[in-house]
């Protein structure tokens, strides 16, 4: 059923003509949204920063961990460490330096790979691919794969629980912006991937309404000598993304959109210019979203908006909590115009609450709370 809006904009008081540009004087504005900034919006006008709370009590708190710090079963990817679970989503962190000894299999999702770390050679029905650090792999359900580290490798792996990735409708900008389709890479029934082929014992390990089962064949069941369709894996690189900018106006999380499935979407903040015009703003608006679970995991770089946050760790920001930059980004605002940033990271916007796993409240850092109070 088609969403018609109770909309009737008004204004009162001090405010902006123009959304997160030419505050009124002395103002800290704040976003409230419907839909992920695609619905009805109204724009605050603060006479105080909205997230300089002097306590914050209860379980509704924005959340900090570090993944860096969790010990790893390197054995299989199915030993991964979760991170954060909901209906529609799975998320789990994996470094190993082995090469795998077996064949894995998702039935429950499509999987989305995100190598943080490391370097080697992937292997799936399709073909070979060599991977890097930065690479997103995108993996239909069922597709069954394995690795061959050549560097140690950890890997963000995000599923699509019963449901499947898709690209983003680009609109006004044309099916070419932000990155190219045919940039994409597909993997290929090269020499690296026909010298693999074996008649020895392989064991394929398969989750199923999380579940695993094993099927064992007695030769590599990766042999396959060709294939034709548009049901493939695809690679892409966050270096291969070319982001949507505006010198005058601070693009909302959105305009970020890389993948999606039906009930979340995921975003790659990578390298741009900051806005030059004397009147935007240059630094995330605070806002709060709550008709989505922010989750961002900080790859690589200078997180300009965050103080305390390293390459490795990440951010959960729930439905009805306020957020946006800390103070000091805030305060180094308006020396900004014309940098770059430095800094990438992966972000996972669910529509649905989405729950912490105990792996990740061990590694957890409990003063993340207090990080936005003024100095």
């Amino acid at each position: 059923m088609a969403k018609e809006w109770i909309k009737f904009p008004r204004t009162a008081g001090e405010h902006s003509r123009q959304a997160h540009a030419d505050f009124p004087s002395g103002t800290f504005e704040r976003e409230m949204g419907k839909e992920g900034f695609f619905g009805p919006t109204t724009h605050f006008y603060h006479a105080h920063p909205p997230t300089a709370w002097s306590d914050f009590e209860g379980p509704l708190r924005p959340i900090a961990f570090d993944t860096n710090k969790l010990s790893q079963d390197s054995s299989s990817p199915w030993k991964a460490r979760a991170l954060l679970k909901n209906n529609s989503c799975r998320v789990h962190i994996w470094t190993t330096d082995k090469k795998m000894d077996h064949l894995v299999r998702n039935s429950d999702g499509d999987h989305l790979l995100f190598v943080h770390e490391g370097a080697g050679e992937f292997f799936c029905d399709f073909g070979h691919l060599t991977y890097r650090d930065g690479d997103y792999i995108i993996l239909p359900r069922s597709t069954m794969w394995r690795i061959e580290p050549a560097a140690k490798t950890t890997l963000l792996m995000v599923e699509a629980t019963n449901d499947s990735f898709r690209m983003p409708d680009r609109g006004m900008l044309g099916a070419h912006a932000i990155f190219d389709p045919g940039i994409l890479d597909v993997p290929a029934i090269d020499d690296v991937f026909k010298k693999q082929w074996d008649e020895k014992p392989w064991k394929v390990v398969v989750k199923r309404l999380d579940a695993f089962s094993t099927i064992t064949f007695p030769f590599n069941p990766l042999d396959a000598k060709g294939w034709k369709g548009d049901l493939l894996p695809v690679r892409l690189n966050w270096r291969d993304i070319r982001p949507v900018m505006s010198h005058r106006y601070h693009l909302p999380p959105s305009a970020h959109t890389t993948f999606l499935s039906s009930r979340f979407v995921i975003c790659t903040f990578v390298p741009r210019p900051f806005e030059t015009d004397p009147g935007a703003n240059k630094v995330p608006f605070y806002h709060n979203n709550d008709d989505f679970e922010e989750f961002i995991f900080y790859h690589k770089g200078e997180f300009f908006s965050r103080d305390n946050i390293k390459p490795g760790m990440a951010t959960l920001h729930p439905f009805g909590f306020t957020h946006g930059p800390h103070p000091k980004a805030m305060a180094n605002a308006a020396n900004l115009g014309g940098k770059i940033t430095d800094e990438v990271a992966v972000m996972i916007d669910t529509r649905d609450p989405i729950g912490l796993t105990p792996d990740a409240e061990s590694v957890e850092w409990k003063d993340y709370v207090h990080s936005w109070k003024p100095k």
